[in-house]
């Protein structure tokens, strides 16, 4: 029985497929299967007959979809709109991947998935409603909350302060901003663990469930724990100094939340999902290199 994954070539795609392990999973990157293109979709779908699907495709570029909102929406809202038609049509579930900007970040304490969304920028607003998109269309589907995510493939910011420090750049990160960094490779574990439930014929507890790394952390701090795990793994002679800033001491094309803390309590209780540790993330990732060297 196959599980089927879309954006295999992005940072999570590549850990899906990498933790597959004996599973018959197939996965597809843009080249292959481009989510905003309709027929792509049915053909992906008709061709693998899948027990369910993994969607990890995204327009995932912030500030990028701010000038260019019409990549965002195609992906993130459209191209989610006709999978999740899709999958209904042939009765397939669907795991899904959606964000904490999904909320303005002006609460104080962690969102629940009872929680209004209230998107500041275009990434937020096409991730929100793509997940409302797929809520009308199949029941059958899980959406899982992510926060922060970082790994050992693609861009993300743990990559961004390694190559900085080495490069011997000034260090100025941010530091009135909150949010809960989450490892690929836990977020791939989790969906794993539910396909494997499909595929057993489970009927899981559908709908929307955050699931963030822990503990909750600022970009300053983080940047600091990247820098000194750097250090000990030896990939930095010494640990720089981070200089904290201000969000409008780094003015950015999008806005961001200024709390971005998910509360995982629905994943842990009702999904059975293990919490997820950022630090043994990044020590995993950081090792990952470290052995690449």
């Amino acid at each position: 029985m196959t599980i089927l994954v879309s954006g295999a070539g992005g940072q999570l795609g590549r850990e899906l497929v990498r933790r597959a392990g004996r599973r018959d999973l197939v996965g597809l990157d843009r080249a292959q299967w481009d989510v905003a293109d309709p027929q792509a979709t049915e053909e992906a779908l008709d061709r693998h007959r899948p027990v369910v699907v993994i969607n990890a495709a995204a327009h995932t570029a912030v500030d990028q979809a701010e000038s260019e909102p019409q990549r965002a929406f195609a992906v993130n809202r459209d191209g989610v709109a006709q999978l999740a038609r899709a999958c209904a049509a042939r009765g397939i579930p669907l795991l899904h991947l959606s964000t904490c900007y999904v909320f303005d970040g002006q609460k104080r304490s962690p969102y629940t998935e009872d929680d209004p969304p209230a998107p500041l920028n275009a990434y937020g607003r096409s991730k929100w409603e793509g997940e409302q998109a797929l809520r009308a269309a199949l029941p059958r589907h899980v959406t899982l909350r992510v926060s922060w995510v970082f790994g050992a493939h693609g861009d993300n910011f743990v990559g961004a302060m390694l190559r900085r420090a080495q490069a011997g750049a000034p260090l100025r990160v941010v530091a009135d901003q909150m949010g809960t960094p989450t490892h690929a490779g836990a977020i791939a574990r989790a969906l794993l663990a539910l396909a494997g439930r499909i595929e057993a014929g489970e009927e899981l507890a559908w709908g929307t469930c955050h699931y963030p790394g822990g503990p909750a952390v600022s970009w300053h701090a983080f940047a600091q724990a990247i820098l000194a795990e750097a250090h000990r793994l030896g990939l930095l002679d010494a640990a720089p100094e981070v200089a904290a800033i201000t969000s409008a001491e780094y003015p950015a094309p999008a806005r961001r939340p200024a709390y971005s803390v998910l509360d995982g309590t629905r994943a842990y209780r009702r999904l059975g999902l293990p919490a997820a540790d950022w630090r043994a993330g990044l020590e995993e990732v950081l090792s990952t290199w470290k052995q690449a060297t």
